[in-house]
């Protein structure tokens, strides 16, 4: 099998998958209690506002029939109108997407900065009060939930030790940044705000590093498991019988085959991220798509509701194909050729 075949198998994989879950959003998000049309009119609205407003939305025509022209409109690029912010719902996605994306990025490069050194370091010192310490960090990020996390950090860093901002993206006495790609780091290094991008990044601190949190103790601990199984094995004595340095065996030797898993967990804690920032946006005010999320679920949104829900999907499986591929280069064991 060619990588190109490979790559259509898993993309047409992707795509039934992308089809199967659109289907359970979407009649999930119609099993939350209260009428979505008298929601949104409000209590006040006469029952033929609030009929006239169901026949707007397709709310009496049957569930296969709503999924019809919900996939129809969707091929088209329209998500419907949010009956929570009375935009299209694309409009939505692409106003508050950027900040949680933004915010995603921040938690996967703290993943991976503190969690893989933390693991490599447990494991090279296996056993010793080095490695205690580091599974001792690692337990405690993992047993403790992301939005605890928030809650602890905000309160430390607010009170205690105040030298991290702790809510929204950026100070509101500074003016933001022309918007190319609604990243406030990249937009502000385009147009050479450095103060921005020094705020920006500030900010991003508190709740990356919340969200993050269980997710360096998975892949430290993951990388201790992985490079001391690795370092028990007879290849890394015969390197060392040879008088290689520890950081030629270490980078050489022992650190790629012991990352291939760990790679695996970096991509679906990625994944995982974007829908565990829920609870973390809200404590920081944050003004990204999970607290429009949980704003569009209160309101009863249902077009809000499901484009969130599948924009979460897509994300989540885009994120699983290039994990594939990814390790697909790592391991020399794994070949597409029948």
């Amino acid at each position: 099998m060619s990588a190109a075949q490979y790559f259509l198998r898993r993309t047409f994989i992707s795509i039934i998958v992308f089809f199967g879950a659109s289907i359970v959003i979407f009649c999930l998000a119609r099993l939350i209690p209260g009428d979505p049309a008298r929601i949104a009119l409000g209590p006040f609205a006469t029952q033929e506002m609030v009929e006239q407003y169901r026949v707007a939305l397709h709310l009496n025509e049957s569930i296969f029939i709503q999924y019809k022209i919900f996939i129809t409109n969707l091929f088209q690029g329209d998500l419907g109108i949010s009956t929570y912010t009375k935009r299209p719902v694309l409009v939505d996605i692409i106003s508050y997407f950027p900040a949680t994306f933004e915010l995603v990025l921040m938690s996967v490069t703290l993943m991976i900065l503190i969690g893989m050194p933390l693991g490599i370091l447990s494991g090279k010192y296996k056993d010793t009060f080095i490695d205690h310490i580091a599974r001792i960090f690692s337990l405690l990020g993992v047993v403790t939930p992301s939005f605890l996390w928030a809650i602890i950090l905000m309160l430390f860093f607010a009170f205690l030790i105040p030298i991290f901002p702790v809510a929204e993206r950026m100070d509101e006495a500074l003016d933001p940044p022309k918007i190319v790609t609604g990243l406030l780091l990249i937009d502000s290094l385009l147009e050479g705000n450095f103060k921005v991008f020094r705020d920006a990044f500030a900010h991003l601190i508190l709740p990356g590093l919340a969200i993050a949190m269980p997710a360096i103790g998975n892949v430290a601990r993951l990388t201790r498991t992985n490079l001391s199984d690795i370092y028990d094995k007879q290849y890394i004595e015969f390197a060392r019988s040879y008088a290689y340095s520890e950081f030629k065996i270490a980078t050489k030797y022992a650190l790629k085959p012991a990352s291939i898993p760990t790679v695996t967990i970096i991509g679906l804690d990625f994944a995982l991220m974007l829908g565990n920032a829920f609870l973390v946006e809200t404590v920081f005010v944050w003004p990204g798509m999970a607290k429009y999320g949980v704003e569009v679920i209160l309101a009863k949104d249902l077009n809000g509701i499901v484009a969130t829900a599948l924009i979460i999907t897509t994300f989540y499986l885009v994120i699983n194909m290039i994990v594939d591929f990814v390790v697909l280069i790592l391991n020399p064991r794994i070949s597409l050729k029948d």
